[in-house]
């Protein structure tokens, strides 16, 4: 995604909770296209951090997008449910990028009263498919959209904040993929990453007159 911005002609600030070399790589990446890039660490579970981060990121200029992309992902069911893993997953998935969208509304007013500025919320088609497995992800995921939906009504109409809810994007990192997962994806593949990259560009650079819209990218798996 960020490249995706960074080939739109876009300066960007990278966040990362503790990946700087994965960070310094994409900014590396960003000079290349000619374009800025700087680079920030904080623990978004950390509400002090989280809500302390777009002011960081304000100083290398003023913001017009944010991409609220952070996420805790694990597959636990009912009963294997801590409260501490709960508490974590809304922490990450939830209270950041609400203390995050806070934030850069407050600061988009505060320099810029009559200025535009886009939010886009990275979902999951769980969001609004919630089923038994991945609960508490499934649940903050849930929680996020009507977020999106709620904060499209509350920044309005100098701000937009919609939602990119994602299918099957990438494998997992452990190379432990179902072979039955595409079954139930009438698209019957994976995204190819430049489809995210797309969407996301229509959503920073298409009409304004977009909000507390999600758009499903899941080869139709929310139908099934």
């Amino acid at each position: 995604m960020i490249l995706a911005a960074a080939r739109a002609g876009a300066d960007v600030v990278i966040h990362h909770g503790n990946s700087p070399i994965q960070a310094e790589a994409a900014r590396e990446e960003v000079l290349a296209l000619g374009c800025q890039a700087n680079v920030l660490q904080a623990d978004l579970s950390d509400p002090i951090q989280a809500a302390s981060l777009v002011e960081r990121a304000w100083e290398f200029g003023p913001l017009f997008g944010l991409v609220n992309n952070a996420a805790i992902f694990e597959p636990l069911h009912w009963d294997q449910v801590s409260l501490a893993a709960w508490q974590q997953h809304l922490d990450v998935n939830l209270t950041a990028p609400f203390l995050l969208s806070q934030a850069f509304a407050r600061k988009l007013r505060a320099s810029h009263p009559e200025g535009q500025g886009r939010i886009i919320n990275i979902l999951d088609w769980r969001a609004l498919r919630p089923g038994p497995d991945h609960l508490p992800y499934t649940i903050s995921k849930a929680a996020l959209a009507a977020l999106t939906r709620s904060l499209a009504q509350s920044l309005a109409p100098h701000i937009t904040v919609n939602g990119m809810a994602l299918g099957a994007i990438l494998p997992p990192s452990d190379g432990a993929v179902n072979p039955h997962l595409l079954d139930d994806y009438p698209a019957g593949r994976w995204a190819e990453l430049d489809e995210v990259g797309q969407t996301l560009r229509f959503l920073l650079e298409g009409p304004g007159y977009i909000t507390g819209e999600i758009i499903h990218l899941d080869g139709g798996r929310h139908l099934v």
